[in-house]
């Protein structure tokens, strides 16, 4: 008989007043997605209710709610006021869990680090359940970089990680580069636990039948969370020093699609009060699916300086559309990029500067990318699905 895989929604669930989706939230989808297909009636659906309750959700509604947030993530825009709970109430009543019933030999799958900081509720869902723990693990920044993270983060990070350390029974990472980093951890733990690499994928992103307007002039785009590991003071300060010395028509455009986050005073003040950049800079608190799209198949080039990433799917994504990509010479963009992209070092303005105007006049290196990204093949979510397929399977023998 065929033994039931459990997945968690939590992170979904808990996002139900946002827009915009961020990288986890699609991540969480992926799985939903995925796993639904290849699974069908043997995927069940979980999660730790924003209301404090653990448990079981309806299928129906679970799907029903799955569909409702990806058209709000294609249409959407996220430079608005988040829904208020009294709208999202009704949509929250409907996700309230049932007690499970326990269904020993099933697996329990985490996409996100969603509750992870509370050991106790996790060793409980799991003994509830009766389930062995597969979890993917995204990255260990906050550890390993703690200037970068929230204040606490890094503490909060590493309770994360020692609970994963501690109960999970197979983990999926998402970079070989995330894997040397969580190694030292389960060792430390004394546990034999399995882990597998399986690069994030990509989304088929077909052209919509209305075309989405983007600027007529050539641009960058850069796209995550405004965070300070993220390196945008580079970008700004790069077009600021252009706004100076250039002249007005041969200075490129600079789109920022991202949400502001934490520690990120400097970027902000340079945003909101410097007047050098208001002609060449605009700032996106988000935006739908459709629009990030089109601004990324328009964009000369997607330009990601960052300190620290656990994988780049930014990257990833920009390539399978055939948007040449500028990026930081870090291993797990290496992982997500290939060949393809131009890699530079964090802090060498003048590089970024030589490589921004290159592209701008559509010059040789843009050339050169452009002829190495007819090689270049994306990962899929098909493949890495089935890597976590491959994990269930051992885990249910």
């Amino acid at each position: 008989m065929a033994k039931d895989v459990i997945l968690d929604l939590s992170r979904l669930v808990s996002r139900a007043r946002h827009h915009t989706p961020s990288g986890v939230d699609r991540v969480e989808m992926a799985y939903a997605r995925g796993l639904h297909a290849r699974l069908g009636d043997r995927l069940r659906y979980a999660a730790v209710h924003p209301f404090g309750v653990y448990g079981r959700l309806s299928t129906d509604r679970a799907l029903r709610f799955l569909d409702t947030l990806e058209q709000r993530w294609e249409s959407e825009e996220g430079n608005v006021e988040q829904r208020s709970l009294i709208e999202v109430l009704p949509s929250l009543l409907r996700l309230l869990p049932e007690r499970p019933h326990a269904s020993p030999g099933s697996v329990y799958v985490q996409a996100s680090p969603h509750h992870l900081t509370r050991p106790a509720l996790v060793r409980r869902i799991l003994a509830r359940e009766q389930a062995r723990f597969l979890c993917l693990v995204h990255d260990l920044i906050p550890i390993e970089y703690p200037e970068y993270a929230r204040p606490n983060g890094a503490r909060l990070h590493q309770r994360r990680i020692e609970t994963i350390a501690a109960l999970a029974d197979s983990v999926i990472v998402n970079s070989g580069a995330t894997g040397e980093s969580l190694r030292p951890w389960l060792e430390r733990a004394g546990r034999s636990v399995e882990m597998r690499v399986a690069l994030l994928g990509t989304h088929d992103t077909p052209v919509p039948a209305t075309p989405i307007a983007v600027p007529d002039e050539p641009y960058f785009i850069c796209v995550g969370t405004i965070e300070p590991r993220k390196n945008h003071l580079l970008l700004l300060n790069l077009w600021r020093a252009m706004a100076d010395t250039l002249p007005h028509d041969t200075i490129p455009r600079l789109i920022i699609v991202g949400r502001r986050g934490w520690e990120n005073e400097q970027v902000i003040d340079m945003l909101e009060r410097c007047a050098a950049l208001r002609s060449h800079v605009e700032e996106l608190n988000g935006c739908s699916d459709q629009r990030l799209q089109a601004l990324l198949r328009g964009a000369r080039a997607l330009l990601l300086p960052s300190f620290a990433e656990g994988y780049g799917m930014p990257v990833a994504e920009s390539l399978s559309m055939g948007t040449p990509v500028i990026c930081s010479d870090l291993p797990a963009l290496r992982e997500a990029g290939g060949e393809a992209p131009d890699f530079l070092d964090p802090l060498d303005g003048p590089a970024w500067r030589a490589h921004i105007l290159d592209y701008f006049r559509a010059g040789p290196a843009h050339a050169a990318q452009k002829q190495r990204l007819i090689q270049w093949r994306p990962p899929s979510w098909d493949d890495h699905i089935a890597t976590v397929c491959e994990a269930i399977s051992d885990l249910q023998q």
